[in-house]
């Protein structure tokens, strides 16, 4: 199971992201832990400055902006690994 954290403030952005990472996993047949984290402290201290922000299995993995579907289907096939 993959554990996927959606870092931000409950806006739009947030829910549109997490959305879309629950809809790959989904589509993958992708058991995941989705958590949205919208405590200010808790997201800095990921470093990230720009939200939406994911985290995956502890790595940061996006910041700013919607991801779209391609890469949330990246994430939950490649463990995350792409660092920002």
């Amino acid at each position: 199971m993959k554990r996927i954290k959606v870092l931000g403030s409950g806006c739009r952005n947030c829910e549109i992201t997490a959305k879309v990472i629950a809809q790959a996993a989904t589509e993958a047949g992708v058991e995941i832990e989705l958590e949205k984290v919208t405590d200010i402290a808790a997201i800095m201290g990921y470093g990230v400055m720009s939200t939406p922000g994911v985290v995956v299995d502890g790595v940061v993995v996006h910041a700013g902006g919607v991801p779209g579907p391609d890469q949330a289907r990246h994430w939950l096939n490649d463990a995350g690994t792409g660092t920002l």
